[in-house]
């Protein structure tokens, strides 16, 4: 018996020696930070959610300007943003010797930041805010929970409330949000403004303390009957009476001689109605921002020309453009078709992409091409992943004169009925993709990285988000144009000393046209640093791309990947 004893008490010793070990091994897990934003030249406490096995932890930050540290307390970091730091969406990672979390929303804003606190459900007993101009971080943290918070207002003032959660920071929550007299009554509501977040524009009509009440569903839409809440039901509630801007007009600027845009917006000073965009690489999109507006907003920078839409333009009024080119419009009033008038040979493959519902605009786009006589050849109202911004791929069947139409699927229009028209023939080009966001080696043993080649052309750099459409009709869109039949040679960029990786290639055809595997090993470790997988083709001229990797809990995507190398065995 005293052996059988020994013997169970040494196997429990090695079980959880064991146990140790392998809590040990696990990398940062992350599942939100809160609050989920902070203030330009700020420093703040944020609470980070999720598992770690190690503390403290270190913090990387996808731009400059953010120094994310571990407080003494596991689970608390602390965020110091520069003065000097972009506003707008940045993402955040936690990583230790063992490995790294996914990257996490973090927003960085340009008014002063406060946090919901309860209880606050009850409109006669909301919580008071110091100001008029000011973001609110808030959770609904129950089913059942309702945010309540008194502003004081002015008669004649324009208070924008705007509400950040499920677009942004992946809140699983429907928002509504509301206008609330001090005595209890509903002045106004909105449910879904930037897709499910809602907004509201509100002229005050007296002065007055006024309420502003948040409540939410499931974004997923259940069974529950009732206001939803839970520990991942964040949001950040924008109030202000100062500038605010919906968006810049026009979307979309040559990369080399980008000039100035507007911002279209409510109480925007005039110092503030224009924005310079700097010149830079084709195809990324820009955030820009003031410090005298309370959001921010988005221009693309093109290896194309760009325009305008310019006035009369209907079928009657087409106005001629040459292809390749980016257009900005807007479908002013209800009804509104936009005409374009274009010369195309025979045999060539056009893409045309409209966006506007992934920019946050309400418009349901559809695409038409017609002869020159009005006969209509093809038409397109949503991509082939059910998107509802369009994709058109069109086969020129003879050389001539065409329109390329555009309105509103549902005959709707308004100030915020805006798109943008990208135009171009189908030029082959390339993507790349990975299955993670993060690698981690083991010193002395390879580690495989699959890679993902999508040769499928495309009207620009980087492509729309479809191929075809769900809602064809009238003919055949023909082919989108030949794949792309060059070699291509990928490796991963940024690798620290005693880390190699055999670049490999991704021929025309074959086995390797659609995927390829990377070998990576490392000498020695630990460390823990950003990686980029780089794929660089060999004809002219040569197209560079970063693979990407869908974001955990997330749509988007990001080239920014993690490789962890684990201690010396």
């Amino acid at each position: 018996m005293p052996r059988l004893r020994c013997f169970f008490l040494s196997a429990l010793a090695a079980w959880i020696a064991l146990g140790s070990s392998l809590a040990f091994a696990a990398p940062p897990k992350v599942e939100r930070f809160f609050p989920p934003g902070a203030q330009r030249g700020q420093t703040t406490t944020v609470s980070a959610t999720g598992s770690f096995a190690n503390w403290p932890v270190r913090g990387w930050a996808d731009r400059p300007g953010i120094e994310v540290s571990a407080a003494e307390e596991k689970g608390k970091l602390t965020v110091r943003i520069a003065p000097d730091a972009a506003a707008g969406r940045a993402w955040i990672r936690l990583y230790d010797d063992e490995g790294a979390s996914a990257p996490r929303s973090f927003v960085i804003g340009t008014l002063p930041e406060v946090v919901e606190t309860e209880p606050n459900d009850d409109f006669r007993k909301p919580q008071l805010l110091p100001s008029s101009a000011l973001v609110v971080n808030g959770q609904l943290g129950k089913a059942g929970d309702v945010d309540t918070f008194a502003v004081s207002l002015q008669k004649g003032q324009t208070l924008v409330a705007s509400v950040d959660a499920h677009r942004t920071l992946g809140s699983p929550m429907d928002a509504s949000l509301q206008i609330v007299s001090s005595s209890g009554f509903v002045l106004e509501q909105n449910d879904d403004y930037h897709d499910l977040d809602p907004q509201i524009i509100f002229r005050v009509p007296a002065d007055g303390t006024f309420l502003v009440r948040v409540f939410a569903f499931p974004a997923t839409a259940n069974s529950t009957i009732g206001f939803a809440g839970g520990a991942d039901y964040l949001y950040r509630l924008t109030l202000t009476t100062g500038g605010f801007a919906e968006h810049a007009y026009p979307l979309a600027v040559p990369h080399a001689e980008p000039g100035r845009v507007q911002l279209v917006g409510w109480n925007i000073p005039d110092a503030a109605r224009e924005a310079a965009v700097e010149p830079g690489p084709a195809g990324d999109v820009v955030t820009l921002f003031h410090a005298d507006i309370a959001s921010t907003v988005s221009v693309r920078r093109e290896a194309n020309a760009t325009a305008v839409v310019q006035v009369p333009n209907d079928a009657e009024h087409p106005q001629a453009i040459t292809l390749p080119v980016t257009v900005t419009g807007r479908l002013d009033k209800p009804r509104a078709v936009h005409a374009f008038g274009f010369h195309a040979a025979k045999g060539e493959n056009l893409i045309f992409r409209v966006e506007s519902r992934a920019l946050g605009f309400p418009a349901d786009p559809l695409l038409r091409v017609t002869d020159s006589a009005g006969k209509s050849l093809v038409e397109v109202d949503d991509s082939s992943t059910g998107d509802r911004d369009p994709e058109l791929a069109f086969a020129v069947p003879a050389d001539g004169d065409y329109r390329l139409l555009v309105r509103d699927l549902h005959a709707m229009g308004g100030d915020r009925y805006v798109y943008r028209l990208r135009a171009a023939l189908a030029e082959p080009d390339y993507a790349l993709k990975v299955a993670a966001d993060s690698f981690v080696v083991t010193p002395g043993k390879p580690l495989e990285i699959p890679v993902t080649v999508d040769r499928t052309p495309r009207g620009e750099r980087g492509g729309g988000s479809g191929r075809g459409g769900r809602g064809n009709r009238g003919g055949d869109r023909g082919s989108p144009g030949a794949p792309f039949n060059e070699e291509i040679e990928i490796t991963a960029s940024g690798l620290p000393e005693g880390v190699s990786v055999g670049p490999v290639k991704s021929l025309a055809s074959g086995d390797t046209a659609k995927s390829v595997t990377l070998n990576l090993s490392a000498a020695k470790g630990p460390f823990s640093v950003p990686l980029r997988i780089v794929g660089t083709s060999a004809g002219e001229p040569r197209r560079s791309r970063s693979a990407v990797a869908t974001i955990p809990d997330s749509t988007a995507t990001t080239p920014d990947l993690w490789l962890t190398v684990r201690p010396n065995p």
